[in-house]
């Protein structure tokens, strides 16, 4: 095998590798990824037998065509420490060496066999439908922050993604929750589609997330019972699914609540974010005193002390509630408009959340005692 390759192109397909690689891997073949040239083309395939992410780079000078396998961390970290946007020269010298160089430097890396390397192509045979790469992405950022990391429910540390119907429309939905904070989100379909209900798992939403940071462009999706694909024009995702019964999400939902509290949304982010300042460990909560269009915002900390902040706010009760600090920035950063709308109830009942430029999403935070 020989090629050469353009420094950036690389850099950029061996870094969204590094987020499929396991780290500490048992097996040495899942620390590699394969490097497969024929034709004018680079394949490089990169897995943790849960996740496969395979990355197609074009117009690569093929000089002899041939695949292999060398340790993904290492390449990555020479790779991106040569010279921006150099030409990089691949030529595999025996079955366990690949030589590159580029300017002034040559290294030789260890290879592993190709056909050690443990992955087949799937194949999809359900129907697939296509969703633009910034809608995918707004579904993901505005939920990934509510998923769990508590491993006991496996099947809340995932986003939901299922198919709702609503006055004739029907949309994408997302939902993520660990049981003190909910999101939901969605997106409008143009057709009816086939889908099946999924749980897709963390590691595999921040990798999406990843690519679609990258990524102008349509989103090809089809999903075959535990496994689904993501397909873009130069890179492919597939990942298992985690299996379990996601909890009815519609019956927390809060439907009560009739006080609202409007706020600028930079003023309040900025004001909890500063009393939230005295909590070390951001565990505190932040407790609000509500009064007529004013709210004043406290957070005492024994070890470190306490401090508050009064802001003006549309509001027309009398309410003290108290809530975690950071998932209220967590929350706030999503939005997209210049205010942040929260519809309350009593002390102990949980918040509901509204962005009043995305009205597709929503949020439910649960009080901490104050």
């Amino acid at each position: 095998m020989k090629f050469n390759i353009n420094q950036n192109d690389l850099q950029q397909s061996l870094g969204y590798c590094q987020g499929v690689i396991e780290k500490r891997s048992t097996l040495p073949i899942l620390s590699n990824i394969l490097l497969n040239a024929t034709g004018t083309k680079l394949k490089i395939i990169a897995t943790d037998l849960d996740l496969i992410f395979i990355n197609e780079i074009k117009n690569v000078e093929i000089l002899e065509e041939g695949k292999t396998t060398t340790v993904s961390s290492t390449l990555f970290d020479i790779i991106r420490k040569f010279n921006s946007g150099k030409k990089i020269n691949f030529n595999q010298t025996s079955e366990n060496k690949i030589q590159l160089e580029s300017e002034k430097s040559i290294f030789n890396l260890n290879c592993l066999s190709a056909a050690e390397f443990p992955v087949t192509e799937e194949s999809f045979n359900t129907s697939e439908f296509s969703v633009k790469s910034k809608e995918l992405l707004k579904l993901l950022n505005k939920c990934k922050f509510s998923v769990s990391n508590d491993e006991t429910r496996h099947y809340l540390s995932g986003i939901y993604i299922h198919k709702t119907h609503s006055e004739d429309k029907t949309y994408l939905t997302a939902v993520a929750t660990d049981s003190h904070r909910m999101s939901i989100s969605k997106i409008i379909l143009k057709e009816e589609i086939q889908f099946d209900p999924i749980i897709l798992p963390k590691k595999t939403i921040f990798q999406l997330v990843n690519l679609l940071e990258d990524y102008e462009g349509d989103v090809k999706i089809s999903n075959e019972k535990s496994k689904i694909k993501f397909e873009m024009e130069n890179s492919i995702l597939i990942s298992k699914l985690i299996d379990g019964k996601f909890p009815n999400y519609i019956q927390v939902i809060p439907k009560n609540n009739k006080k609202r509290l409007e706020v600028d949304l930079k003023l309040f982010m900025g004001s909890v974010d500063r009393v939230a300042s005295v909590s070390l460990d951001k565990k505190d909560s932040v407790k609000f005193i509500l009064t007529k269009d004013k709210l004043n915002m406290s957070v005492n900390n024994t070890s470190s002390g306490d401090g508050n902040e009064t802001i003006n706010v549309s509001f027309d009760h009398e309410l003290n509630i108290s809530f975690n600090s950071r998932y209220l920035i967590d929350i706030a950063s999503q939005l997209d408009g210049d205010k942040i709308e929260l519809y309350l109830n009593e002390t102990g009942s949980p918040a509901l959340i509204k962005d009043p430029s995305d009205f597709d999403s929503i949020y439910v935070v649960m009080p901490m005692k104050g």
